[in-house]
């Protein structure tokens, strides 16, 4: 636009209005040399300030200053505001703000106008946005979830320490090497734009508690629960931030209460169980033993023909098996152990097999042991104990149906303080459906006559009675694997 003639009457009244601003007014030459100076700014000088290097007269420094807004103009183009002064200012020239902007001439800058403003407002304004800024900083890196923040490039603008934990990258790798994409598997920072943009997770540009994975940087998935919204810039999407909670632990945590309530509704089953076990068990012993009696003195004392003793052989087998039961009961409702006293658990084992490794059972089963030696001994009932490892031992050679391997693996967890043993089989394992259901009394899987579901049952009982655990681990076709740990004895106690 071409410049307006102005009349000499103008002219006078801007001098005038300039000479009467309350501020230093300066007009520098590129090489800072003062062309002209408004009254304010030659108050302090009678000698004269023109010719004069402006850092000379403001603020006051012997050489240039090092951030010198004069010098950003003449760089850029463009009016530029400075704060930080000369080393050489003191007491309120320390309040000092310099702006300059360009006197341009055929194109070029001619000169530069510098004012200064004694606002301490305005350095205060600038401290607190500082302080401001570096509080939100401190905030964001110290809080406990992750967050992190890109721009609709997915550059990541914000990475704090959390995130790096839940991520595995450096903040300074996040901020300079991967972008969002990275932080989700394949696809997943698609899927969560979608749902910002989506109505239906909270609201059109929010994505609320949601659960995903996110991408660690070795490529495990992490689960998280994710908190994000869409940052807008007058009506226009500039950025999204996240807040990434690690869920890992609350899984963890979760898996292990509800194992604690499986825990503790199958010890509350079994004592349950137990005291009406006893009850039935003494009911039906008498009759039993009448049916069985009585069952003996017709086939002894009576010609019977073939049918009639075949029938009552029957009779006989039935009323035994019963009462085979009835002693299984019994065995069941037993609470309290009886001679509990420090054991070998290598001991007890060796001598389990001993009483079973020549059975016909498993005389084509391969047996491994790896016993290990010098192990904490435990508190227990050795009877009880061998009961526990005949009953699995038996199990698993019904499983190998004749053929296969058989381990017994003995170690000691240290940090824990427990023995552990492990009985392997290579048979046919146990289904998916049916392993949480093992140790309930009367579950079986076995045909109907060949077992009575109270084995493993029991063994869970008398471990728990113990202080210790059992579970087990399977996998169809490829066999079973039964973890029991009892507490070791410490060498004060009885142990080794």
């Amino acid at each position: 636009m071409p410049k307006r003639y102005r009349s000499e009457a103008e002219k006078d009244y801007l001098v005038e209005a300039i000479d009467a601003f309350n501020r230093r007014l300066l007009v520098i030459s590129p090489d800072h040399k003062i062309l002209a100076a408004n009254q304010m700014a030659m108050e302090d000088h009678p000698e004269g300030i023109v010719g004069k290097s402006c850092y000379e007269v403001i603020p006051g420094c012997s050489t240039p200053c090092p951030n010198c807004p004069a010098d950003e103009v003449l760089k850029n183009g463009k009016a530029a505001l400075r704060y930080d002064l000369c080393d050489e200012i003191g007491g309120a020239a320390d309040m000092l703000c310099l702006y300059a902007y360009p006197v341009y001439r055929h194109d070029e800058v001619d000169a530069l106008v510098m004012l200064d403003f004694d606002l301490p407002a305005l350095k205060n304004m600038e401290e607190k946005r500082i302080r401001s800024n570096a509080f939100l900083r401190n905030l964001i890196h110290s809080a406990v979830d992750g967050v992190i923040a890109s721009d609709m490039k997915g550059r990541i603008l914000i990475f704090n320490e959390a995130a790096a934990e839940v991520s595995g990258y450096s903040v300074e790798e996040a901020l300079n090497k991967i972008t969002i994409r990275d932080v989700y598997p394949e696809g997943g920072a698609r899927k969560v734009m979608e749902m910002l943009l989506s109505p239906e997770y909270g609201g059109e540009g929010k994505l609320i508690s949601y659960h995903i994975d996110a991408k660690h940087k070795s490529g495990a998935v992490v689960p998280i629960s994710l908190n994000a919204s869409i940052v807008y810039e007058n009506g226009t999407k500039v950025a999204t931030i996240g807040f990434f909670h690690d869920r890992r632990e609350e899984i963890r945590m979760q898996k292990a209460l509800e194992k604690t309530q499986v825990q503790l509704l199958q010890a509350e089953k079994m004592a349950s169980l137990g005291k009406m076990a006893a009850g039935v068990a003494h009911q039906l012993n008498n009759p039993l033993s009448g049916i069985i009696l009585f069952t003996k003195l017709v086939m002894e004392e009576y010609d019977l023909t073939d049918d009639a003793t075949n029938d009552l052989e029957r009779v006989l087998g039935d009323a035994n098996r019963a009462k085979d039961i009835v002693k299984e009961l019994l065995e069941f409702a037993r609470q309290t152990s009886h001679d509990m006293k420090p054991q070998d658990i290598n001991d007890i084992i060796s001598r389990t097999m001993f009483l079973l490794e020549n059975q016909s059972i498993f005389h084509n089963i391969e047996i491994e042991k790896d016993l290990a030696p010098d192990i904490p001994r435990i508190m227990g009932d050795s009877q009880q104990l061998n009961h526990i490892f005949m009953n699995i031992i038996l199990n698993a050679a019904d499983a190998l149906e004749k053929s296969g391997k058989l381990s017994l693996k003995t170690r000691f967890l240290k940090d824990r303080g427990m023995v552990c043993i492990e009985i392997s089989d290579t048979g046919h394992g146990i289904p998916e459906a049916t392993l949480p259901h093992i140790f309930e009394p009367f579950y079986t899987t076995k045909e109907q006559g060949k077992g009575t579901g109270l084995g493993l049952s029991m063994a869970y009982g008398i471990v728990e009675s113990h202080g210790g655990t059992i579970r087990a681990e399977s996998k169809p076709g490829k066999g079973t694997t039964f973890f029991i740990e009892l507490p070791g004895v410490k060498p004060e106690d009885g142990g080794n």
